[in-house]
């Protein structure tokens, strides 16, 4: 039998940090048992993130390789990126597919929203199927042009053995991909 747990009271907050992308905020809390913790946690823009997995075919995924800050490489995975202020999840998807691979879609079908990190980070991204690809290029924010990578899904388990594919949204959205595909 599950518990059923209260959350706990929120007794005092305060902004501990913060940078041009996040806020480190301090929270002090009190659960219904008595027990007082505080607890850190950063927080996000609100808006979320998308992560799209392209497909030009039945079988073709497109990837890109991307700089990586956080762990200073390149990493394989699917395409990604912040939605804009004011800006539906689904038209961000189509937006940041354009940027980043140079396609549009006709179809985008919402896999799955997943929570990063969620002891630490308030953030949410949704990940979107992309079908029905047609060609077109916008302007984005990367640094340098992204390398664009096609790859069979019929290959997802070489794709899982590549040094490069670690990104765990990147592997749950090809995972959730071959689920949908699977039913």
């Amino acid at each position: 039998m599950a518990l059923k747990h209260q959350l706990p009271n929120i007794t005092h907050r305060k902004q501990v940090a913060k940078s041009r992308l996040f806020a480190i905020e301090q929270v002090d809390l009190t659960f219904s048992n008595g027990e007082q913790r505080e607890y850190e946690r950063m927080l996000g823009s609100g808006r979320g993130a998308v992560m799209i997995v392209p497909m030009l075919d039945e079988d073709t995924l497109l990837l890109v390789r991307e700089y990586c800050a956080g762990t200073h490489s390149y990493e394989l995975g699917f395409p990604k990126g912040l939605i804009d202020d004011g800006e539906e999840a689904e038209i961000a998807a189509n937006r940041e597919l354009k940027e980043e691979v140079g396609y549009g879609a006709k179809q985008l079908i919402l896999l799955k929203q997943l929570c990063i990190s969620p002891a630490f980070f308030n953030a949410n991204m949704s990940i979107y199927l992309a079908q029905n690809l047609y060609a077109e290029t916008l302007i984005g924010d990367e640094p340098e042009s992204l390398e664009i990578v096609t790859w069979s899904l019929k290959d997802y388990k070489n794709l899982l053995a590549q040094s490069d594919f670690t990104e765990a949204r990147s592997i749950a959205a090809l995972f959730l991909l071959k689920d949908l595909l699977s039913s």
